[in-house]
């Protein structure tokens, strides 16, 4: 195996977490739901939206939050949720663009 073919596979590795998380439909709710909202959200609103519980959201804004998808800023007594999605999404186009390089190598 090269050693271009053994850093894709680590690339694939690394991005494993970030991937699952997207797979979940109430997160992928989520992140669209703060797509719209620049400003921020906070759970009650959130749950209001997407017709989830409030402790289900703060669930899945918690994994959000993990993986690098979401931040939280403190706004008088309550947590706003905003989209912070930049990190993953290079994470996740340098993979891409890893795997369509060895692709074009192997034509």
């Amino acid at each position: 195996m090269s050693q271009q073919t053994e850093h894709i596979l680590q690339q694939f590795k690394e991005c494993i977490p970030l991937l699952e998380v997207l797979t979940d439909e109430n997160r992928q709710a989520i992140i669209m739901l703060l797509a719209q909202h620049k400003s921020g959200l906070n759970v009650n609103t959130i749950s209001e939206h997407i017709n989830l519980s409030r402790p289900a959201v703060s669930h899945h804004l918690k994994v959000l939050k993990q993986s690098g998808f979401v931040n939280s800023e403190k706004k008088s007594v309550e947590n706003y949720y905003v989209l912070t999605v930049r990190q993953p999404l290079e994470q996740l186009k340098l993979l891409i663009a890893a795997v369509e390089a060895e692709c074009n190598r192997s034509q």
